[in-house]
């Protein structure tokens, strides 16, 4: 019987393109120990195409420690399962380079396998990727690496305590684009006099949850939501750019007619997709990269406590999605009110529960 091993492979990129960076390891499937690592910068690209790279790394280092081993692949990215298991087409040159350098491995290898796996399992890849994006590249064979006699007759350390941080998600008040359902975005508007009301409602209704700390985005309608609940909660605001919401570019302001009427073909192929940006502006993907950056500072600084996150619906909606262990896609099946309150709960041991979805009772009639 051959042997049997686990790739774990990821890649993002700050900016897609921008500076991007790839992890991946491989693991022992029957123990799960650890045998190798990778991480590398692969300059400037896309997250697709540092994805494609960290598979490439993780299918090489598995064909050096066994060329006979059945090998299943682990990614949280659908796109690159798809493809590299024939569902999909490749369409991007890059891609298309990588993909059939990744093929080549496979073949020298026993078997391959290739298994969608939520972004939450596959946390291991996911920081190597973000090592190598911090110009700290990894290649580790731990495989290789001798066993001292102590290793053997040391006691395993117990298991580090599983810490479980809440996060309620709450979207700022009603704005002035809010009635009529414009793609605000990027653009900086404050709550009308019904969003401050919206803002004081939410905090009252938030007084008896027990939270520590909130973190909003640095946009004015969050900031204002945020300061009227910190001023009813006694705690601090932090701010974090990553939490703003998606740029919509040439459609700010606009309301979805006015936007298929000015790009009509843009707006057809944005609409449910996540890889497609708004003429100027952000893709869904873009927005992905830095909210899950947000949530990894919270889930560091604010472990095992209670956090308020204010922000705007595309954010609150990955949040959800990753609470939820889905793909980004999600997001054009998610309806979220202005101050609707979400709860997400998130485990140390890479567990999440969503326990609440757009709830609106606190705004009364």
């Amino acid at each position: 019987m051959s042997r049997r091993l686990i790739v774990e492979a990821d890649g993002g990129s700050r900016g897609n393109p921008g500076p991007a960076g790839y992890g991946a390891l491989v693991r022992d499937a029957e123990t799960g120990r650890l045998l190798a690592e990778r991480a590398e910068s692969v300059g400037r690209a896309t997250n697709n195409v540092a994805e494609y790279g960290g598979l490439v790394a993780g299918l090489q280092a598995a064909l050096d420690l066994d060329p006979t081993a059945a090998v299943e692949v682990r990614m949280d990215s659908k796109l690159v399962v798809e493809q590299m298991s024939g569902r999909w087409k490749i369409k991007h040159p890059d891609m298309q380079k990588l993909a059939v350098q990744a093929r080549d491995l496979a073949r020298q290898l026993g078997s391959v396998r290739y298994t969608w796996v939520p972004r939450a399992q596959n946390g291991a890849a996911d920081a190597l990727a973000n090592s190598a994006m911090d110009g700290k590249p990894v290649r580790r064979d731990v495989a290789a690496e001798p066993v001292v006699v102590e290793d053997d007759v040391q006691p395993t350390a117990a298991p580090a305590p599983v810490v479980a941080t809440v996060t309620h998600l709450l979207r700022h008040g009603r704005t002035e684009h809010t009635p009529e359902r414009r793609y605000s975005g990027s653009s900086d508007l404050p709550l009308s006099q019904l969003g401050r009301a919206d803002a004081e409602a939410a905090a009252r209704h938030l007084a008896s949850r027990g939270i520590d700390v909130i973190v909003s985005s640095p946009l004015q309608r969050t900031r204002q939501t945020a300061e009227a609940a910190a001023a009813v909660l006694g705690v601090p605001v932090e701010v974090d750019a990553d939490l703003r919401e998606l740029d919509f570019g040439a459609w700010e302001g606009l309301t979805a007619d006015e936007a298929r009427q000015k790009s009509p073909l843009a707006f057809r192929r944005w609409s449910g997709a996540t890889d497609v940006r708004p003429p100027g502006g952000e893709s869904v993907a873009d927005v992905s990269a830095r909210v899950a950056r947000a949530r990894d500072r919270v889930l560091q600084r604010h472990a095992g406590k209670t956090v308020l996150v204010v922000s705007h619906v595309t954010p609150i909606k990955l949040l959800l999605a990753a609470g939820l262990g889905v793909g980004d896609e999600i997001v054009h099946r998610i309806f979220l009110e202005a101050a609707s309150l979400s709860t997400v709960t998130w485990s140390s041991d890479g567990r999440a529960s969503v326990r609440l979805v757009n709830d609106t009772s606190h705004l009364g009639a």
